[in-house]
């Protein structure tokens, strides 16, 4: 496993952590931002995304009896509600039907529809954010990773007609178009915007410094994320990305130097472990 695997879905912990309590989060064990296949145009994407139609139908083919069971009464409520809150409570029987047996990507389906109904900003986000770690999953097929990156996306664009100001949600939808639909560009505008709007503004550019490293553009990177380690001197994220834009520069001693620090600072013998075996790759 690459030490970066430790440091980058750090940052969208932090979107999490920002979005219910503003709290810090810890180095955790997969990476943010999925390869794409290179060559293609801004924005477009060859794959064809799953429908739900056919995830609910394998996912149906697959339930035991007695849930399926249970399946068939409460879509019988579901046919004979017309009330739209009756309807939400029916959806979220559903939805925990459906995650009781394991079946995460339809229990969040059926969470987003009784979200939507309560035209909840809280809700509509929450199951954004299921979604988007769906999407994010090892085991995820690029058709199912396609589809879901779309459910989060409708998720948070209806959360922002409902604030618009929610900088944090804007942040999880750029992160989606990166992350899920290959729409690389567009997230990236998104994440600029927030940055003209607030300088500071952490998460935004913890993102951009990643992206910038990603592509090459090294120099671009270390200037955002060396003003990032003016204000925060000890982000591990930050910290990180920099060794590996000098690295990637060709500064083999700074890169050590900035690993070096940045293990210190995490503090976790696995990760200090995987560290020492990436330096001894290239030094």
């Amino acid at each position: 496993m690459r030490p970066a695997h430790y440091i980058t879905l750090a940052i969208a912990i932090a979107l999490i952590a920002f979005l219910y309590w503003g709290g810090n989060t810890i180095p955790p064990s997969k990476p943010v931002l999925s390869e794409r296949p290179t060559g293609m145009p801004p924005g477009s994407n060859p794959m064809k995304t799953a429908s739900f139609d056919s995830v609910l139908a394998a996912s149906k083919a697959a339930l035991p009896k007695e849930a399926s069971d249970e399946l068939n009464n409460i879509e019988k409520e579901l046919a004979a509600t017309h009330d739209s809150s009756r309807m939400a409570a029916v959806f979220l029987k559903l939805a925990h039907l459906w995650d009781v047996n394991k079946f995460q990507p339809v229990a969040a389906y059926y969470g987003a529809k009784a979200a939507k109904l309560e035209n909840s900003e809280k809700k509509l986000n929450f199951a954004g954010q299921f979604f988007l770690d769906l999407m994010r999953r090892d085991d995820v097929s690029p058709s199912m990773q396609l589809w879901e990156a779309n459910e989060a996306i409708e998720c948070f664009k209806r959360s922002l007609e409902i604030n618009p100001d929610n900088d944090t949600t804007k942040l999880l939808l750029a992160s989606t178009y990166i992350d899920g639909t290959g729409e690389t560009m567009q997230g990236v505008q998104m994440l600029l915007a927030l940055t003209r709007e607030k300088p500071d503004y952490l998460p935004a550019n913890l993102l951009l410094g990643r992206l910038a490293v990603k592509s090459g553009q090294f120099d671009k990177a270390i200037t955002r994320l060396e003003g990032i380690l003016k204000k925060y001197p000890d982000n591990s994220e930050a910290l990180y990305f920099l060794a590996e834009a000098y690295k990637g520069k060709g500064d083999k001693q700074k890169a050590i130097e900035l690993f070096e620090k940045c293990k210190k600072i995490v503090n976790k013998p696995e990760f200090t472990k995987e560290v020492d075996q990436y330096i001894n790759s290239f030094k």
